[in-house]
């Protein structure tokens, strides 16, 4: 059991750090568009659209079969939550309020399924408790580090980040019960969700927005920042399915919420953005976390 609790902890870590890597290339991406929602979505669009021929190819290769009841549905309702999610999630940061966007989100994130779990598979103990609060209080200050160039976060801003919060944590926990038979399959059905969604969304968008926003396209370097999302964000998808089978959803979940520390080092290698001291500090209290949840 502490072999499985091990495992499963190591491969959320990994998935964060994935996970990390695939928000700052999509945050480049929507940077590198014209930033309104159609932006977003197309940036989510491109991006899905390569992971979904990817993870559809190796599950042919593979012979996996293809899910049918619960999994099924729980892997396309994951995939719609994701897709408003990112959504909601790009625009609360186009608008200026990242931090306070990414800490709220992630708090959330990592909130919906630690309470699911605690119900599903019983309450965990009082060390992991408390590691998922030090846990909380980490991501709180790493995504909200101190940001002179920041906008304060309006009403809508904030409901935004709670939707896109929300989703990410109803899409762990669908993610969770739609892994039970596998892991390619469980992801490419979540794909099939969010291109659905993503697609009505742009739809709409384009029916409202006139001519103009419908002859907008994604620039190169747009489609490159996707390319890199897709890669990222599915092997993080993947590692943190993989961890939930290993182990309990709540330790996956709180530790894989860790991302916005990865997403803070990728900024300061390729952009040169310093973290802040308390940046920094919360990166410390996740360490001290992922110690007290792994014990």
């Amino acid at each position: 059991m502490d072999m499985l609790l091990h495992g499963n902890a190591l491969l959320a870590l990994m998935a964060a750090v994935l996970w990390g890597g695939g928000d700052f290339s999509g945050g480049m991406g929507v940077k590198n568009t014209d930033g309104s929602v159609g932006g977003a979505l197309r940036v989510v669009l491109a991006s899905h659209s390569m992971s979904f021929c990817v993870l559809l190819a190796v599950a042919w290769l593979r012979g996996d079969p293809f899910p049918h009841g619960a999994p099924l549905v729980w892997g396309l309702a994951a995939g719609v939550t994701a897709g408003i999610s990112l959504t909601c999630f790009y625009i609360a940061l186009s608008r200026g309020a990242m931090g306070a966007s990414a800490a709220l989100s992630g708090l959330l994130a990592a909130a919906i399924p630690a309470a699911v779990s605690a119900v599903s598979e019983g309450a965990p103990g009082w060390m992991h408790i408390v590691g998922f609060a030090v846990a909380g209080v980490a991501i709180w200050m790493i995504a909200a580090g101190d940001n002179d160039e920041a906008s304060p976060a309006s009403a809508g801003t904030f409901w935004l980040a709670m939707t896109g919060g929300v989703g990410f944590g109803i899409y762990f926990v669908a993610l969770k019960f739609a892994g039970t038979t596998g892991v390619i399959w469980p992801l490419a059905t979540a794909r099939m969700g969010s291109l659905s969604i993503c697609s009505l969304m742009l739809g709409a968008v384009l029916l409202r927005g006139g001519t103009e926003d419908a002859r907008a396209k994604l620039s190169r370097r747009a489609v490159l920042w996707a390319a890199s999302t897709a890669l990222l964000d599915t092997s993080g998808n993947l590692l943190f399915i993989a961890a939930t089978r290993a182990g309990r959803l709540d330790v996956a979940a709180v530790l894989a919420s860790l991302y916005p520390a990865s997403t803070i080092l990728m900024a300061a290698w390729m952009l040169r953005e310093r973290p802040t001291r308390r940046q920094g500090l919360g990166m410390a209290a996740a360490a001290v976390a992922v110690v007290m949840v792994t014990i």
